[in-house]
């Protein structure tokens, strides 16, 4: 139970020392408390954790305008972020991870702005059928952290410019464009600024969970493990991944989220093997990966190690019925 509420929020925008922050402040949250940390990015793209920077990402061009490519920990797909973005994460003991609870927090934050807004599946909230808020979680080790993005006067050229989201995905949501579906707050309460949302949150998440809230300050931080995480997620391994030959490629998108793999096949068999997925519970894309390398590379060798790895329970039909319609 939930008996003490902490805030953060310290002004930096580098995201990748924002991204230690939060996985610091989740890695460390005691018990019976809930850390609401506020924070934003400038001229960022942020990939999820399983997923292909190269093909989320036109990351030549956001390189060479002065932009920065970050991997979060969490799953989900990419966003894009500017200082017209705020990003807040929720950071607590899994035993008390509540989403609702938690959502409802931006919901009466939006509700206190004059703003109507409504939750849509797990991790989108809406306003007039419009998406201004893309969320996505995190559980690890007996500690959670649930985190987004709310849209209030960002970029949307830049937002359309620098993500490259699969046809499929595209089809699969209905829409001709990613700035189809996406609103800025702003839009539907002109004036509205970064600031403002930022006091209406503080104000909704003490008035949801029922308690006063406490500031964190950054000198109570421990500085030491900060800078380890960062240099863990500024690493050209974290960001980029493992970069591997691949003579092997398929994919598709599933009603849970969209999913590549690929193989490096030498010898009739496969030595390396890459997950990619946007899927919101995306921690079958790792032991996935590791359980294929070293199988042979017949469909139903692949599709007995894809049924006998108990993290791909929920999705092991959907990917046999893909490898199997694959000319192997």
């Amino acid at each position: 139970m939930i008996r003490q509420l902490l805030t953060y929020r310290d002004g930096c925008t580098d995201p990748h020392r924002n991204l230690a922050t939060e996985a610091y402040l989740t890695e460390t949250v005691p018990e019976d408390t809930c850390i609401l940390y506020l924070w934003q990015n400038r001229h960022t793209v942020v990939i999820g954790r399983n997923q292909n920077a190269w093909r989320e990402c036109r990351t030549t061009l956001l390189e060479q305008e002065g932009g920065v490519l970050a991997r979060r920990l969490s799953g989900g797909g990419a966003v894009y972020h500017d200082m017209g973005n705020l990003n807040f994460t929720f950071s607590l003991p899994t035993a008390d991870y509540d989403l609702r609870r938690q959502q409802e927090v931006l919901v009466a934050a939006c509700r206190r702005l004059g703003i109507p807004a409504e939750c849509s599946g797990r991790n989108d909230i809406l306003t007039g059928g419009r998406k201004f808020s893309g969320n996505s979680f995190y559980h690890h080790g007996g500690r959670s952290f649930h985190n987004g993005t709310l849209l209030i006067d960002v970029d949307m050229e830049k937002l359309g410019r620098y993500l490259a989201p699969s046809q499929g995905k595209l089809e699969s949501k209905g829409v001709a464009s990613v700035r189809s579906r996406v609103v800025n707050l702003s839009q539907i309460q002109p004036g509205l600024t970064v600031s403002h949302m930022e006091e209406a949150l503080w104000a909704a998440f003490s008035e949801v969970y029922g308690l006063p809230t406490r500031r964190l300050e950054p000198s109570q931080l421990d500085q030491a493990a900060l800078e380890r995480h960062y240099q863990c997620f500024h690493s050209y391994d974290w960001v980029y991944g493992q970069a591997m030959p691949c003579t092997f490629s398929c994919g598709e998108r599933f009603p849970w989220g969209e999913l590549t793999l690929e193989l490096a096949v030498e010898g009739g068999v496969c030595r390396h093997a890459a997950v990619w997925t946007d899927a919101m519970d995306e921690s079958f894309a790792q032991p996935l990966a590791r359980g294929l390398e070293g199988c042979p590379f017949r469909v139903e060798d692949l599709c007995l190690r894809v049924e006998e790895a108990p993290a791909c329970r929920e999705v092991a039909a959907d990917l046999c019925a893909l490898l199997r319609r694959q000319d192997i």
